[in-house]
């Protein structure tokens, strides 16, 4: 990078700390999904959240949306919604002057730059299809004509873990697609009464716009430029490696899982590494950098046998067992 670009990335890595100083005049805590989310967002990926109603995930995703400036929609997934109703249709139109008649695309909610799935295991198959297939191409195609979807584009889709009658599961080869798998836990003893006398008094905070649209994307630049080290690099790929059950000296992978995790895990973890660095001020990967998003990374790309469930393991354990047994120092 020249000088005069290294000055500018600076100025706008700077930024980050009041961009998570707005979010929090809204959303008390959770400062480690915050992160993930905006690790994401840099990254140049999706996610998956997942948490139980009532914990302000509509609400974060918004005002994370408002203090970067982006355009927010909100898709709520229900059993009969179709493709259509995500994507758009094509109407048909009339020209006033030469009484011509056409068809006009209307484009659908997600043509957003930050776009809430809600419940996205509430829909058939059909419809989650559209959703992933236009968060990997980041266009839309329909009727032959191809319409680009909004940049930056990030898609955060929702589960909730407890009603799971009546749902439709992600695929394995589905979930791999999204870039992290962030969990949602009940706020601390504090943070939930400070929630409770902010929302039923008088306050109301309001954040104000620290990043534009096209800053976001410099920073996404930005993010492929932060520097790893080529040993970390190894450790990545070792990790990604101990969790096929069939080469790992692991035993819990060998016990546990039934397939581990492909090398678009390796991928995401190096990218989201470098997005935290970012995100914590920093211009270079860390050891814990790789350690923290390990989790979030691996734990949707592990297809875990039968015996796991039946002994109530998680996937969080296993990947624990794995990170530990491979301890890394960076040059």
């Amino acid at each position: 990078m020249e000088n005069i670009e290294l000055a500018t990335y600076k100025e706008l890595v700077a930024k980050i700390p009041s961009l998570k100083k707005e979010i929090a005049k809204v959303i008390v805590g959770q400062e480690e999904v915050l992160d993930e989310i905006i690790i994401t967002l840099l990254a140049g990926g999706h996610c998956l959240l997942e948490g139980v109603p009532g914990l302000a995930k509509t609400l974060m995703v918004k005002t994370i949306s408002e203090v970067m400036e982006l355009q927010f929609k909100r898709i709520q997934f229900t059993p009969d919604l179709m493709p259509g109703d995500i994507l758009g249709t094509e109407i048909l139109e009339e020209d006033h002057e030469t009484g011509k008649k056409f068809f006009q695309f209307n484009k659908g909610p997600i043509f957003a730059n930050m776009v809430l799935a809600d419940e996205i295991n509430r829909t058939p198959p059909k419809t989650q299809a559209a959703l992933l297939e236009a968060m990997q191409e980041k266009m839309v195609t329909y009727g032959g004509q191809i319409h680009p979807l909004p940049s930056p584009f990030l898609i955060i889709a929702t589960q909730n873990p407890i009603e799971q009658s009546g749902t439709y599961p992600l695929p394995e080869a589905q979930l791999d697609r999204f870039l992290l798998y962030i969990k949602l836990a009940y706020p601390s003893e504090r943070e939930e009464l400070e929630v409770l006398e902010k929302t039923t008094g008088t306050y109301a905070g309001k954040p104000e716009i620290v990043l534009s649209g096209s800053e976001v994307l410099m920073l996404q630049k930005l993010t492929r430029q932060v520097h790893i080290d080529s040993k970390l690099l190894e450790h990545i790929n070792k990790l990604i490696r101990s969790t096929r059950p069939d080469i790992t000296s692991v035993q819990m992978v060998k016990d546990y899982v039934e397939w581990g995790a492909g090398t678009r895990a390796g991928q995401a973890l190096i990218l989201c590494a470098k997005a935290r660095a970012i995100v914590k001020g920093r211009f270079a990967v860390t050891p814990e950098d790789i350690r923290t998003l390990a989790f979030p990374v691996l734990r949707h790309r592990l297809s875990l046998h039968f015996r796991a469930e039946a002994e109530n393991v998680a996937a969080d354990a296993i990947i624990t067992k794995i990170v530990d047994s491979l301890p890394v120092h960076a040059s």
